[in-house]
C-alpha cells in the first residue's frame, strides 16, 4: 500500500525566497487554529497582499516555511513557496507553464 501522493522534499534545494525579499500572496490564507489571537477561519492574508520575508524555517524536515510580515495587516504568517511570488525577482512570462501554474505564480493568462 502506498502513502497516496508523495511530495518533493523542498529542503534538498536552496530556498526560493531570501530574507528581506518583497513577496505577494497568490492565495487567501485563513487561520487553521494555529495563529494565536485570531478566530479559526479568520483571514490572515488575502490574495494580492504584499509583505516581506523575515525568516526561513522548515517543517517536517521536508518543506521551507517563509515567515512573512504582511505590512498592511500587521501580521507575521508562515507561508509555503507555492503561496508566494517574488516582487523583487520577477518570474518569467510562463512559457511552457500550465494555466494552473501560471495562476499559482500570479502570471496573467
Amino acid at each position: 500500500m502506498g502513502l497516496g501522493r508523495e511530495e518533493e522534499i523542498e529542503i534538498r534545494k536552496p530556498p526560493v525566497f531570501k530574507p528581506g525579499e518583497q513577496v505577494r500572496a497568490t492565495r487567501h490564507v485563513r487561520n487553521d487554529g494555529t495563529y494565536p489571537g485570531k478566530d479559526i477561519g479568520e483571514n490572515l492574508v488575502r490574495k494580492g497582499d504584499v509583505g516581506y520575508v523575515r525568516d526561513i524555517g522548515t517543517f517536517l524536515q521536508q518543506f521551507y516555511i517563509y515567515s512573512v510580515e504582511w505590512i498592511g495587516r500587521g501580521t507575521l504568517v508562515g507561508m509555503r513557496a507555492r503561496e508566494l511570488v517574488s516582487l523583487d525577482h520577477p518570474v518569467d512570462t510562463g512559457a511552457g507553464m500550465s494555466s494552473a501554474e501560471k495562476n499559482q505564480q500570479g502570471i496573467a493568462p
